[in-house]
């Protein structure tokens, strides 16, 4: 009878056996590396989005901030007035620019002292979202940003844009001796027109400097808006002519009773 050697077991068992315990240790070894891993990204995920709800407050209100003008400084004019209509003035003049592309010339006139006595804005809009609301609310903002007083209507005037529509405080005696506002906006090119003034004695002569601020505005540069060149070498030919005093010569197309009953009220 042959024996069989002890040691030919032991190698069999080494040869079956223990590859596979070393194979099941690896997987072992492999599913914790995994697992640690995935687990290390979950980490990874909730403090990153930690991180974004603590921001999130302050990156909603950024976009939903409205885009402030900043004023254009070094810009060249693209519109001018006649030195001739308020003597004795002092003019400045701004340009203000909207980061969606929008444009604001200002025109302000201001007396002894640097009292300002009127302003004059053209607004060519951009992508902008033009937030004016009424004309009457805009033109108080502008004069009154408190907003105390309301504004009515009072007539129109005719200009080289055509009709112009005019605005005064409401108060009764008050507003017979108040600044005068105007509004005026256009379709097609599109921009608006819109200010104030205080010159002059009495309505009608208001009345008539507001229209011959308007008749003397002239287009400097356009750019590359071939619309508004059109536009403004066109309205040239309905210039009226402004008097020696400062004020346009009137004429029956002038609409000069303040207290026009088709316009009165408060808007």
């Amino acid at each position: 009878m042959h024996s069989f050697p002890a040691g030919s077991a032991d190698s069999h068992y080494r040869t079956t056996v223990h590859p596979a315990l070393v194979s099941f240790v690896d997987e072992v070894y492999g599913t914790l590396a995994r697992l640690c891993a995935y687990l290390m990204t979950l980490a990874l995920m909730a403090i990153g989005g930690i991180a974004l709800w603590q921001y999130l407050p302050d990156i909603t209100a950024m976009e939903t901030a409205p885009k402030a003008w900043s004023q254009a400084g070094g810009t060249a004019p693209a519109f001018a007035v006649s030195q001739f209509i308020f003597p004795g003035k002092i003019e400045t003049y701004e340009v203000f620019r909207h980061p969606e592309g929008g444009r604001k010339d200002v025109f302000r006139w201001s007396g002894l002292g640097g009292t300002p006595v009127a302003e004059l804005e053209i607004y060519r809009p951009g992508e902008e979202i033009d937030q004016v609301g009424s004309a009457a609310g805009y033109l108080a903002a502008r004069m009154d940003p408190a907003g105390a007083r309301e504004l009515e209507a009072a007539g129109i005037i005719d200009s080289k844009f055509g009709a112009v529509t005019l605005f005064r405080r409401v108060g009764g005696t008050e507003a017979a001796s108040a600044c005068l506002r105007f509004f005026k906006h256009i379709d097609e090119p599109k921009f608006r027109l819109s200010g104030w003034s205080c010159l002059g004695e009495g309505v009608p002569a208001r009345r008539a400097a507001i229209g011959c601020m308007l008749n003397r505005l002239i287009l400097l540069s356009a750019g590359n808006d071939t619309k508004l060149t059109e536009f403004f070498a066109g309205d040239e030919v309905r210039r009226s002519d402004c008097a020696a005093s400062g004020a346009p010569a009137l004429s029956a197309d002038w609409v000069m009773d303040a207290d026009n009953p088709r316009l009165r009220g408060t808007l």
